[in-house]
């Protein structure tokens, strides 16, 4: 990590004073009857290279004599802290939003208790403010800090995510919420005491005008027994509510089950309507692949309401004619449609399936895959009719049982590359990421469902990628029209990979895909300067696992907006 310091910290002081906004903040710090790491913490304050500031300290309990004393020396001599005393028995809601109200700053900052603020913690959010002056609501990387001044297990957050947050409460710790913002929403609720944070998080992050992720660790938190990191049945209970309303106030019927690890929600979206679903498969000989693959939609399959486009490309075997017949016999549902152009063109194929598609939802299958759950159609579609979602992707293992596809990001490898290559099927991945939803900027068209009105919002498939980012493309234009691309883990296939097409061996095939990369990568320069936004930078590009980058380009704060709905833009 490039962080600053000697110099560079000293010169933040002086290059302030050029930065035309210079906002005010107030921190609010609850802590109880027996603070530990207090001094520290506010040690860490005062060593702010940005000095507008004040703090209060909130007093959740009433303090022995001592204890106030102590409070007392710390604040003794400098106007800008100060302690607010509770009443006996005042909640937290209470305390807190009176104490909020009073304040005069411009922006609130809620830590938690024992957190250290690296020094430029409060220059780093100005300086993202004077690049994207509408966010209302900050948050930032963090990492731990071990007894004998060790930092350790860093966690590199990507930029606003919605679907993630919905499952992991990733916003954590430490707030930073426009004060007028905050005002409007009413802060604290005191029915959401017990998950007043993530309550809190979701509808600012609902009403926020901007949402900016600084990829710094701009707090760090101090290593402490497991047994005090516990979380109360009544605070889970409290976080679900909390997240049932956030989505009932987003328009979004839901009902949330508990995720596959404890600290993890399982939202599963109401389908309002079941639209016909054609699932495009291009084919080329491979009978056993295929065979395979359309008997696992048709026996696997729990939703009913869906049509099979075979797009056969040439192929001259007896064997996979008789297939065909036999297929379609079998299920009215199976059609085989003939496209006779001489080069197999995976983009083009897609779009003259499309054509003769009768369904509003698009499901682009690879014939060399396997369903493994019977709600899989379920799953994807649940995202897929969302209308601030263009594309969904599934969650693909090899045959061996690890991970396959996960995710693209993009700027690994040549351009693109995928999260998590060869993991073990049951990983976590990283901060569980290969366990929950989460937007993404691409997925593989190997299992990619849309809509129709997407899908023609943005011309479907660039022909001009013949086999290769073809998918990746498409997802980016997605994305520029202003929809997310959802990835889901309850989608699961088995996929042997590049079966009908193969992998990239002869000189031809080496060739044509250096030239689709290098299409890719001068059609997406922007995008690929700039950096994938749910990739955090501080993070390798060798390679999709999520490990540190050896030097990062000093970007102190990239600004990224995570829509939740298409006209919130």
């Amino acid at each position: 990590m490039n962080e600053p310091a000697g110099a560079a910290l000293s010169a933040q002081k002086e290059l302030v004073t050029t930065l035309s906004l210079q906002p005010s903040f107030s921190f609010l710090l609850q802590i109880s009857s027996s603070p530990e790491f207090l001094q520290e913490q506010i040690n860490s304050i005062l060593a702010q290279t940005y000095s507008k500031w004040d703090l209060t300290i909130i007093l959740a309990d009433q303090p022995s004599p001592a204890i106030q004393r102590k409070l007392e020396s710390f604040v003794k001599g400098d106007s800008r802290m100060s302690i607010y005393f509770t009443q006996a028995q005042q909640s937290i809601a209470n305390r807190v939003n009176s104490s909020v109200t009073a304040s005069k700053a411009e922006f609130i900052i809620f830590l938690e208790q024992g957190l250290f603020l690296a020094p430029f913690t409060l220059f780093s959010i100005v300086q993202a403010l004077n690049e994207c002056p509408n966010t209302d609501f900050f948050y930032s990387d963090e990492d731990h800090l071990a007894k004998n001044g060790k930092r350790f297990d860093p966690f590199f957050k990507p930029a606003f995510n919605i679907d993630y947050l919905r499952s992991y409460q990733y916003i954590k710790r430490f707030l930073v919420i426009r004060k007028s913002l905050g005002d409007q929403l009413g802060w604290i609720r005191l029915e959401f005491e017990k998950a007043w944070e993530y309550d809190l998080t979701l509808r600012a992050v609902e009403r926020a005008r901007w949402v900016t992720h600084i990829p710094q660790v701009l707090y760090h938190i101090p290593s402490v027994p497991s047994s005090q990191q516990q979380v109360s049945e009544n605070e889970k209970l409290a976080e679900k509510a909390a997240l049932q309303e956030h989505l009932s106030r987003c328009g979004l019927p839901a009902r949330i089950e508990n995720g596959p690890l404890p600290g993890l929600f399982q939202v599963r979206y109401q389908l309002t309507r079941s639209p016909l679903i054609s699932i495009v498969i291009p084919n080329h000989e491979h009978a056993d692949d295929l065979e395979r693959c359309v008997d696992s939609i048709l026996s696997m399959s729990s939703y009913p309401h869906f049509e099979i486009l075979i797009i056969e490309n040439n192929s001259r075997g007896e064997e996979i004619f008789k297939l065909y017949a036999q297929l379609q016999n079998k299920d009215k549902r199976v059609r085989v449609i003939g496209y006779t152009q001489n080069i197999f063109n995976y983009s083009q194929i897609n779009n003259f399936a499309v054509e003769k598609a009768a369904g509003d939802v698009f499901l682009f299958l690879n014939n060399d895959t396997r369903i493994l759950n019977t709600d899989w159609l379920e799953r994807m579609l649940e995202y897929a009719l969302r209308t601030d979602v263009g594309a969904v992707g599934a969650k693909l293992f090899f045959s061996t049982g690890l991970i396959q596809h996960a995710g693209i990001i993009i700027g690994v490898g040549l351009g693109a590359g995928h999260h998590f290559v060869g993991a073990p099927g049951d990983f976590a991945g990283y901060h569980y990421n290969l366990l929950v939803p989460q937007n993404l900027s691409a997925v593989t068209a190997a299992c990619l469902m849309m809509r129709r009105d997407v899908f023609n919002e943005v011309n479907g498939f660039d022909e001009r990628y013949q086999l290769s980012y073809g998918d990746v493309d498409l997802c980016l234009k997605v994305r520029s029209h202003g929809y997310q691309i959802a990835w889901s883990p309850y989608a699961q296939l088995v996929h042997y990979e590049s079966r009908t097409r193969g992998y990239e061996v002869t000189q031809l095939q080496e060739a044509r895909l250096n030239s689709e990369a290098n299409l890719f990568m001068q059609s997406w320069a922007d995008f690929l300067a700039s950096g994938d936004p749910f990739y955090n930078p501080n993070l390798t590009l060798a390679s999709g696992n999520f490990t540190l980058r050896k030097a990062v380009c000093p970007r102190h704060a990239r600004h990224f907006r995570g829509l939740l709905s298409k006209g919130d833009q």
